[in-house]
């Protein structure tokens, strides 16, 4: 409960007036939505039951602040999500469900143990998938500044699954983000890609697997899932490896990453498959290396999170039999505060590196902006934030 009030206290502070929330400006916005709802179709019979008495959840901001892909480190994450029990759990279900993952695959193209490997880190097989009232975060998302307008496009369509008999108001329920289902559909997704998977003339992507999966499955192939690529690979780098090419942004064929002498992290050489990646350090310099291929940024469609992709390609081998990484894991690591990270933003801006607005999230600009600051510091440019960085910046402008 301490932290909990810490954490608000710590939000309100440097979100100032987003949390500020009156409650008779939240009803002018809703209002206003209702206008626009109605404009688009939802009945006022669905308006009322889902709209009436709702209010904002401030718990929702909180988390939204404060998702474990923005404040964990790779290992921290990969090891509390890639785990031995959800592994073998893993196995037994892809043996389970091979004839019917099969059946997808031949109709979507999408391998079996990438479907298990969402299935696991969306909900744990199915065991979590949410208890959060979805028109109610949803609602608080869409009223809130930071992504007002997506969340108010998913908030319509919530309400079009209601309008248009895919799912009582009662089930309605899901993650904090307002994602549902086996496998986590936002509503946007539901609309657009679910799919009858048993023929019973229903989208049920709660209770019946070959709706979840098949669901799935679809949406991947709509995004470009190449049926017959891995998502990427575990790699070693050579020494004196120019780190500026460890970037989503740099792709290349796999026999220029030969020429460049990356290997597979046992030591042979890369495939001479037709094949392009990108190289990715998620822990820095210091940690493992991977060469990501397209469905690894298919994944990130999904999730447009580093370490969700990796977590995704990395169990589905695991799942399928594929071995451990081969990277040591750090003794002594430890993520960056966000607090830490926001008076890292600052003391880049302040030397003249702009990682954008500061907001306690190392996203792709930050990463640039500390990437830029190494190469003049003469240090490795993994764009990786560390304690010793900050403490680093924190000389150089005199704190």
């Amino acid at each position: 409960m301490r932290f909990r009030s810490f954490a608000l206290c710590f939000l309100a502070a440097v979100l100032g007036p987003q949390l500020a929330w009156a409650q008779g400006d939240f009803a002018a916005w809703l209002e206003d939505f209702k206008g626009e709802a109605t404009a688009a179709g939802i009945s006022p019979a669905t308006l009322a039951s889902a709209l009436d008495g709702v209010a904002p959840l401030e718990e929702i901001i909180e988390l939204d602040r404060r998702q474990p892909e923005f404040t964990q480190t790779f290992w921290g994450y990969v090891d509390g999500r890639v785990t031995p029990q959800r592994v073998e759990r893993g196995r037994k279900l892809l043996a389970k469900y091979r004839p019917l993952l099969k059946k997808i695959k031949a109709r979507y193209g999408v391998q079996p143990g990438f479907l298990v490997a969402f299935w696991g880190l969306e909900t744990n097989f199915g065991d979590f998938m949410g208890k959060t009232p979805v028109i109610a975060s949803l609602a608080t998302l869409a009223y809130d500044r930071r992504r007002s307008d997506f969340f108010r496009s998913q908030l319509l369509d919530a309400l079009r699954m209601v309008d248009g008999g895919h799912s009582k108001l009662a089930d309605m329920k899901g993650s904090w983000a307002g994602a549902m289902g086996q496998l986590q559909f936002m509503p946007n997704t539901f609309i657009r890609y679910a799919v009858d998977g048993d023929g019973d003339g229903r989208r049920d992507i709660w209770r019946s697997y070959p709706d979840a999966f098949a669901s799935a499955a679809n949406y991947l192939k709509s995004i470009g899932w190449r049926p017959r690529e891995r998502w990427g690979r575990e790699v070693r780098l050579p020494k004196g490896f120019d780190l500026s090419l460890a970037d989503l942004a740099v792709e290349k064929p796999l026999s220029e990453w030969r020429k460049l002498g990356v290997r597979r992290a046992n030591g042979r050489k890369l495939p001479r498959a037709r094949m392009s990646g990108s190289i990715v350090l998620p822990g820095g310099a210091g940690g493992p290396a991977f060469l990501v291929y397209r469905n690894f940024r298919n994944i990130m469609v999904w999730n447009r999170s580093l370490l969700y992709a990796l977590a995704v390609g990395y169990l589905s081998d695991r799942v399928i039999g594929l071995g451990q990484l081969r990277a040591k894991r750090p003794a002594n690591e430890r993520p960056l505060r966000r607090e830490e990270v926001e008076e890292l933003q600052v003391l880049l801006t302040a030397l003249g590196f702009d990682p954008g607005e500061p907001d306690g999230i190392v996203g792709s600009r930050t990463r640039a902006a500390l990437r830029t600051y190494q190469q003049h510091a003469n240090l490795p440019a993994d764009g990786y934030p560390t304690i010793g960085l900050l403490k680093g910046l924190r000389q150089k402008s005199g704190n």
